[in-house]
């Protein structure tokens, strides 16, 4: 099932959204091409390394080269049409939740086809499509996506490696009769529609922990912000302004100015 000409090339299309998120989040960070590059790199191909790894089989961004192309395709993109874009925070979330629904599918598919427990696909699954953001934050030092309290992330990935499991499992359905190209797709537009609206809406989970801050520290908590984080009108502090407002001001002054623009959080 994982050789069919229809995975491959969603997976494919998976590490291209994924490396293209990377790429913007370092131009966003006037990370030059090299940089957008390595973190594309890492976003695209991260997550299923370290799944293979588990899985104890050569990774497919070493046995198959194609991997490689989206990521040096999604640089070349960046960098041809970044100059043109605005509100690039919204462009950074939604590439990297179309990165997430389609890894979260194939994830748990390759999982299942390597003979894993329903459980372990779906943890598989779930690291597919985690793992590789979750790299392309740290080293960009960004506050991952996958503890950014403010919305959803790893429940939508969930959602979908579980839509998956019930799909293709014989040890749920006794058959595969409800795999095909339509629920293949059909998932991860899900997983991808679930991400952005929880992202949209500010759907979180309850914290473990709660009337410990008080208004200082939230407020540096705030201005350290995620750039997947979604703030609400109600949590800005008075004069303060949205991080792509203050970005474009930025560089139209720095460019009238003939200085640089500032480094992007």
């Amino acid at each position: 099932m994982e050789d069919s000409s229809l995975l491959l090339a969603l997976d494919l299309v998976g590490v291209f959204f994924f490396a293209i998120s990377g790429n913007l989040l370092a131009a966003r960070k006037n990370i030059d091409i090299t940089g957008g590059l390595v973190l594309g790199l890492l976003a695209g191909l991260g997550g299923g390394l370290v799944r293979d790894v588990l899985l104890g089989v050569t990774p497919l961004a070493l046995a198959k080269p194609v991997y490689l192309v989206p990521p040096f395709l999604a640089a070349a993109v960046v960098y041809l049409v970044g100059p043109h874009l605005h509100r690039v925070r919204l462009l950074i979330v939604g590439f990297d939740a179309g990165g997430l629904g389609l890894f979260c599918t194939f994830g748990t598919v390759r999982a299942l086809d390597h003979g894993m427990p329903v459980a372990s696909a779906l943890l598989l699954g779930v690291i597919t499509a985690t793992g590789g953001g979750l790299m392309r934050d740290v080293v960009a030092n960004e506050i991952p996506a996958v503890f950014n309290g403010s919305d959803l992330y790893v429940i939508p990935a969930t959602t979908g490696a579980a839509l998956t499991v019930l799909a293709v499992s014989t040890d749920v359905w006794g058959s595969t009769d409800l795999w095909g190209p339509v629920v293949a797709v059909a998932i991860p537009t899900f997983a991808f529609a679930f991400r952005m609206v929880a992202w949209q809406l500010q759907w979180h989970v309850p914290a473990p922990m709660r009337d410990w801050s008080f208004r200082g520290v939230d407020f540096r908590m705030r201005r350290g912000r995620s750039v997947f984080g979604r703030p609400g009108p109600d949590e800005w502090a008075p004069g303060e302004e949205d991080d792509d407002e203050v970005d474009e001001r930025d560089d139209d002054a720095g460019r009238r100015g003939g200085r640089s623009p500032r480094p992007r959080r």
